[in-house]
């Protein structure tokens, strides 16, 4: 696999060092399609239904990519064109082993862990301060630890993060290797989003719209998390059958609907009170000044 990469990007005359290489033979077309939204660089070995065509079609127009199609590899009919998704649906193609799907625009670089295939990013559930809140709020690590455990973002994965105010989660799922979308109503949260994403280098598209309005016109997800909504939006998720949705609940009166939302859509529901204390201890038979605070994390998995 890693050879026949190899050799399409000699033949493009193309670096691919710091590519990421996937099967859709082996993974299947959504995955490969995902890995090629999270990421700049990436080799598509091809398969039948999931060659240049299919991949345009996902592609175009929300995720702005260029293709460099290699036909008959090896062969003496090697042939190297570089096309548009657009293009790549509509003609016909010749044995397209290899294609290379590639952002022309992007200055940064492939996350160091995936290009140098190590399993993961150097730390997760990063300190509140290295994130952008809008009004100051951003999800508590030790919540954001729960929240990302149960979302298991991975490579190939696409996460939604809705109302997030500020996409610290849907920033981790991505550093992990997953493709992320982020929605939020208001745009002074969508560019506190943006903000986030170029502090930490990750690619994730932020779409500006009113959920669950707007959940139809996004691709199924393979993993939602919901920081605002209630059950409208839980409903509206579970329609699309991801294999898990978590959400965090304003307080305790909303635990309640939150479960009964998610198994309604056919989930089995756990549910997690975490109160968050930092610093020393209190001192024997005291207590603190100010009580420690709760955060509320539901969690279904598709039974």
């Amino acid at each position: 696999m890693l050879a026949l990469a190899a050799r399409a990007f000699a033949a493009a005359g193309m670096d691919g060092g710091d590519a990421l290489v996937v099967s859709a033979r082996e993974g299947g077309l959504r995955r490969a399609v995902n890995v090629c939204r999270a990421h700049p660089k990436v080799a598509v070995l091809t398969a039948p239904g999931a060659g240049p065509a299919e991949l345009g079609r996902e592609l175009h127009p929300q995720t702005p990519r260029a293709f460099v199609v290699c036909e008959g590899l090896g062969g003496p009919d090697e042939r190297v064109t570089r096309a548009r998704p657009a293009e790549a649906t509509t003609r016909p193609w010749r044995d397209p082993r290899v294609v290379i799907v590639h952002d022309p625009r992007w200055r940064g670089e492939t996350a160091g862990w995936l290009a140098a295939g190590r399993p993961g990013p150097a730390g997760w559930a990063l300190p509140e301060e290295d994130f952008e809140g809008r009004r100051g709020r951003v999800l508590c690590a030790e919540a954001r630890a729960l929240v990302l455990a149960g979302l298991g973002p991975r490579l190939g994965d696409l996460v939604w993060d809705l109302g997030s105010t500020g996409g610290a989660v849907g920033v981790e799922c991505a550093r992990l290797g997953a493709a992320v979308i982020a929605v939020d109503r208001d745009e002074e949260a969508c560019e506190t989003v943006r903000r986030n994403v170029r502090a930490h280098g990750v690619r994730l598209a932020v779409s500006r719209g009113t959920a669950p309005q707007v959940l139809p016109y996004l691709p199924d997800p393979d993993a939602v998390f919901v920081g605002g909504g209630g059950p409208p939006v839980l409903q509206e998720c579970a329609r699309r059958a991801p294999r898990v949705i978590v959400t965090v609940p304003p307080g305790p009166e909303a635990v309640g609907p939150a479960r009964e939302a998610l198994e309604a859509g056919g989930y089995s529901v756990g549910s997690v009170r975490l109160t968050v204390s930092r610093g020393e201890a209190p001192p024997a038979g005291g207590r603190r000044a100010e009580e420690p605070g709760s955060v509320f994390v539901v969690s279904g998995a598709i039974r």
